[in-house]
This record gives structure tokens, sequence and C-alpha cells, in this order.
């Protein structure tokens, strides 16, 4: 796992901060296919152009998500129908999947409320940080995943690790789901980290769609920094994820890569060779040539909601690129008639926007997931459910 200190020392002293040196640039236009049809209808979005644009992301950038398996199965390794002394149902569920005659095993902790009168919505965290943020005796309790405060507002929470999946690891990230999928590590399109661990979060939609506590049609697949880039290819690939979180996912997560503000296409390339297919590394320090960019990967999950954040301290992660990304997604939405709220320059800080189809905020201090950022995303849960 690489510390956050080694992260800062990955970063180039010539890195951009200064948005006087970003580059006149024009994004791509989502709403024209690559002959220059003009789509003007959630119909024709679907059928002509949003195919069209997920092809283009995974041949350039993430690599498909494989749907195919042979099997997959699901057993309860340990309960608990009384922890958080009695307000909570724990469940650790193992997810085992096969393909051709090879297994990977995903780690699923879940803790569902008690008062619960029908099923529950639930957040999926893709966890990249150490295991003991989501412990699930609760001896150890973390911001990153404060499973009590969802609870307490009604919430299902799950976490699945990403070294279930891949390793984050250049030397070791094939040891995991790409071992069902070795025709993917061999193409240069093919599926690398990110990927995978999206395919593990759409695993474990598989075992909510099994779990009668569990309202499978209500579930925000969440993440954070990588994660939170791995939780929005997830939600672009599979429709059933009702909301997308995407927390500090700054390059090649919600921030536009064409302003190269902060971090760039070259220097994420070269510090996690793993995350991203062999044919993204073509765009190293050429984003303008890159046929997509970031407010197309939210378009992709139009007309399902969407919340993108920053931090303050977090100029790496550009906030202004990330508010951007979702400015640029707006008519996607309104195909389907979902018309944004985001105002038309990005909020001050610690003012979060939370009505859906499309929220923001930009919170006070460091490249971290915090309490208030998650009970913003309730809010914004709350919000998309009470209207449905």
């Amino acid at each position: 796992v690489i510390s956050a200190l080694s992260i800062k020392a990955q970063r180039p002293a010539t890195t951009n901060y200064d948005e006087a040196k970003v580059p006149v640039y024009t994004l791509p236009e989502v709403l024209k296919t690559g002959s220059g049809k003009a789509i003007k209808s959630a119909k024709a979005w679907e059928k002509l152009r949003r195919p069209e644009v997920l092809e283009l992301f995974a041949e350039n950038i993430y690599g498909p998500i494989p749907k195919d398996f042979d099997e997959i199965k699901f057993s309860l390794k340990n309960e608990d129908r009384n922890s958080m002394n009695g307000k909570a149902h724990l469940k650790e569920v193992l997810i085992e999947v096969f393909r051709n005659h090879k297994r990977i095993a995903i780690n699923l902790t879940l803790f569902i409320p008690n008062n619960a009168k029908s099923p529950s919505p639930a957040f999926l965290l893709i966890n990249n940080r150490g295991k003991e943020n989501t412990d699930p005796t609760r001896l150890v309790k973390s911001e990153f995943w404060p499973a009590e405060v969802l609870i307490e507002s009604g919430y299902a929470i799950a976490a699945i690790h990403v070294s279930d999946m891949a390793p984050d690891d250049k030397n070791e990230f094939m040891n995991g789901v790409l071992q069902l999928y070795p025709e993917q590590l061999n193409a240069n399109n093919g599926m690398r980290a990110i990927a995978a661990w999206g395919w593990g979060a759409s695993r474990v939609m598989d075992y909510f769609e099994t779990d009668p506590q569990i309202d499978a049609k209500r579930v925000a697949i969440t993440g954070h920094s990588r994660g939170g880039k791995a939780s929005l290819w997830a939600a672009a690939n599979d429709q059933r994820f009702a909301l997308c979180i995407s927390n500090c996912s700054g390059n090649t997560g919600a921030a536009l890569a064409r302003r190269q503000f902060g971090e760039r296409v070259k220097v994420i390339n070269t510090a996690f060779p793993h995350w991203f297919n062999t044919n993204y590394k073509k765009y190293n320090d050429h984003e303008e040539l890159l046929p997509v960019d970031q407010h197309m990967l939210i378009s992709l999950i139009a007309p399902r909601p969407v919340y993108a954040t920053n931090a303050s301290e977090d100029l790496w992660a550009d906030p202004k690129g990330t508010f951007l990304s979702l400015k640029n997604a707006e008519n996607v939405y309104g195909l389907y008639g979902k018309k944004s709220k985001l105002p038309e320059v990005a909020p001050g800080l610690n003012t979060p926007i939370t009505e859906p189809p499309l929220a923001y905020h930009n919170r006070e201090g460091k490249h971290d997931l915090r309490v208030y950022d998650w009970k913003q995303f309730i809010r914004f849960a709350d919000n998309y459910y009470r209207k449905k």
C-alpha cells in the first residue's frame, strides 16, 4: 500500500496549481456521435452515443468490466444480530467467483439497521485504505467509514477492500480478479486494477439482490481518491447502482484532464502504472488528444445521481475541474428531464449542494473521507429517495 507521504514524494515540483496556467482547451462533445450526429433525446443517447462513449473509456483508459463467469457463491462467515449495542445486524459475507476452474474470494462487511421496517437502502464503500477502517468488531472506529452514523440514519453500510480484487501494487495487482481473466492482462485495452475494483463492487450487487434485508434498487456506490475513480467506472458499467459518490477522486476520476491542473495523466500513469490500461499511456503529456474527458464519464451514469467532492487543501485533485465535469454533464441529464441544481460557479467552502441529480461540495481540510462528507452523502440520498 502506498502511503500519503510517498504519493506526495511523487508529485513533481512543476505541478500546476495556478489557474492562469491552465491551457486553453476544448472538451469533446458529449452529445455528438463520432460520425457527427447530434443527440437530442434520451433514447438516442442510450442507443447511439452512450455505448460509443462507454467503449471509448474502456478502450483508452480503464479497460472493460467483464460480465461473464461460471459460478458465484455467497456464504455467511460470521454474523452478530446485536452489533452496535443492538442497533445493527452484522453480516460478514464471503463472495466466491469461479471462471475457467479458477476462484477468487471477496470479503464483504455489512451492517444493517435493526429497526428497519422494510429492506434497507445501502452504501457500499470500495475501501482503498487499511482494513482496520472497516473493522467489523467496531473496536476500531474510523471517520473514513463511520458505520454508526449510517445505521443511525437508516442506511445499511457495506465495504469491500481493494486487495481482494486487485492488490494496489504494480507487481501484485494481477493476483486477484485478473487471474480469472488473463486475456485482459495480455491486452493493451484490458482491465487493470481500477476496473477490477469496480468488478468486485458489481459482485456485491449480485449478493445484495439475494439478501431480503437489503433494497438492491437503492444502493449507492462510494469511493475515496482511487476508490472514487473506481466507483465512477463501476456505476458507468453497472446500472444497478442507484447513486454514485466520488470523494476527492481527481485525475481520471471526476476532474477534467484537459485542465492539466494538479495531477496529470503522465504522473498518474508513472506512479500507478497498474491502475489503467496500456493504451492510456499514449496520452502522457497529451491530454488534448484524449477522445473523452471526465464530464463524459459522469454523463454515462445519467439519469442516476452523482455526487463529487473535493477538499480545500487538496488542489492535486483539482476542485474546479471536478465541479466543471459535473456542469458539463448537465446536458445529458437534461435529456431525461433532470434539472441540475448546481450554481454557475462552484460554491464556497463547506457549502454543499446535495440536491440530485448532480451534487458537489468542497470541504475545508485535507485529502480524506470524513464524517462531514458522509453526512452530506446521507442528505443527498435522502433527497433523492424522497422524491422518487
